[in-house]
């Protein structure tokens, strides 16, 4: 394992620091009751707005990671939640982070007080932030290759998280979300994750549903994720192999884990969490067939993941132009079946007979917003959540069934969890790093590390 690079510390203790914020936030705002501690039971409260108290101290949030999804992240904080300021964006691009500066301005006013003093960029930029001891909660929506040791950081400072997902694309980053996990909850600092199935009531209800018995034993599902294509940016003359893999890092193994672990992690959470936890081996193969010559990404994957007690999961994910979308999971049970829906489709139980006994709509955008209305809650109520580890053993299931199909080899839980050397961040990453040709895995030829 490579040793990770030192983080810049807080001048302030990191623990005091922390454990003094929690006071003055817990001391100027009424207790919420009802938060959950797991991301396994959540309070189904969607689209519920926070009531304003003019009593409360805002917290302070600080923004690293500026495209769509942080934007996205950002807006759906400032949506639901009262008495909290966006203070600070750091981003790889300066004119990316003004510009989210700006779009949020306009769409929360009175919400967001980012002066240009507060505006980051560069690799290091996110250190700015957590260097910032006024600031309370970090959302971290960096490329994912980035997020274990930039929670890590976040942690060590004494900030509160909000993370998306995948939280790792390798093993060697696994193991470093689970320390992190576990420091954060020995801190008191929150992590929640952009994990939002776990938040949508048609899925809460549902599986709910089935772990009570509605279809009996659970014996095989099958989850897809496949859709047309995804975007691509191509190099501009000026950037470095860094610049452009980071402005591109979609294309690039170390930063996005591939279509598996970026996008199609959702749908394998959700499984997880339907089976009790992650499966014993992966086993399966894909391909690349409409990729740009300089991606690393193939655009089909299919696994076989074997649960405890023999109970298969039949995998899908691509994105291929022109093919046919399809996304979403039917669960095969002794007593019925269950089909859960992706995005808002609505998820249903039958019977063994085939008749509907269950339905429920779906509210993705609801869901989106509960993850931040729940760290904030939890932060209030110094209750936080801390559901690192939950996210990052579905993500490392991602990496293994990647794994699996790159190589050709069956590959099991206990090999990535205890045997895996895996790191596929680049030594001494800096601004101008050169980096390897960009390269794609050949089943046969492809090592499991």
């Amino acid at each position: 394992m490579k040793p990770a690079s030192d983080p810049i510390r807080a001048t302030t203790s990191p623990a005091n620091t922390a454990s003094s914020r929690r006071a003055f936030i817990k001391s100027s705002t009424a207790v919420t009751a009802g938060i959950a501690a797991s991301s396994m039971v959540v309070p189904a409260v969607h689209g519920q707005e926070s009531a304003p108290d003019s009593n409360l101290r805002p917290l302070r949030i600080g923004l690293v990671g500026a495209g769509g999804r942080g934007a996205g992240a950002t807006d759906d904080s400032l949506s639901i939640n009262e008495g909290i300021q966006l203070v600070a964006i750091a981003d790889m691009e300066a004119k990316t982070a003004a510009s989210v500066r700006d779009a949020m301005s306009k769409r929360h006013p009175g919400k967001v007080d980012v002066a240009d003093a507060n505006l980051f960029s560069g690799l290091d930029g996110y250190k700015r932030i957590l260097d910032d001891p006024s600031i309370d909660i970090v959302l971290m929506t960096t490329p994912p290759g980035f997020r274990p040791r930039y929670v890590r950081d976040a942690v060590d400072a004494g900030k509160h998280v909000f993370a998306e997902k995948p939280s790792c694309v390798d093993p060697v980053g696994y193991q470093i979300c689970v320390q992190t996990h576990q420091k954060a909850e020995a801190n008191g600092t929150a992590i929640v994750t952009g994990t939002q199935y776990r938040r949508q009531t048609s899925f809460i209800e549902s599986i709910k549903r089935i772990h009570d018995g509605a279809i009996g034993d659970i014996v095989a599902a099958t989850t897809r994720y496949c859709s047309n294509g995804i975007w691509y940016r191509p190099r501009r003359d000026e950037m470095s192999d860094a610049e452009y893999q980071v402005h591109n890092w979609m294309h690039f193994v170390w930063l996005s884990g591939d279509q598996i672990a970026e996008q199609a992690v959702h749908n394998i959470d959700a499984m997880n969490w339907l089976m009790g936890g992650p499966p014993e081996s992966a086993y399966g193969g894909g391909g690349r067939f409409t990729r740009p010559d300089d991606s690393e990404m193939w655009d089909s994957m299919h696994i076989d993941y074997m649960y405890p007690g023999e109970r298969l999961l039949s995998f899908k994910c691509q994105q291929i132009p022109g093919s046919e979308s399809s996304n979403g999971s039917i669960v095969y049970g002794t007593e019925g079946s269950a089909t859960i829906g992706s995005f808002s489709n609505p998820c249903e139980i039958r019977d063994k007979t085939g008749n509907v006994v269950f339905t429920i709509k779906g509210d993705i955008s609801a869901a989106y917003k509960q993850e931040h209305k729940d760290l904030v809650d939890s932060i209030r109520a110094d209750k936080p959540i801390v559901e690192f580890i939950q996210t990052a053993q579905s993500s490392l299931t991602a990496v293994m069934g990647r794994l699996a199909a790159y190589t050709g080899k069956k590959v099991t839980w206990d090999f990535v969890t205890k045997e895996s050397k895996l790191d596929l961040f680049p030594e001494e990453l800096t601004q101008s790093s050169e980096l390897p040709e960009p390269s794609y895995a050949i089943p046969g030829k492809t090592k499991l590390v």
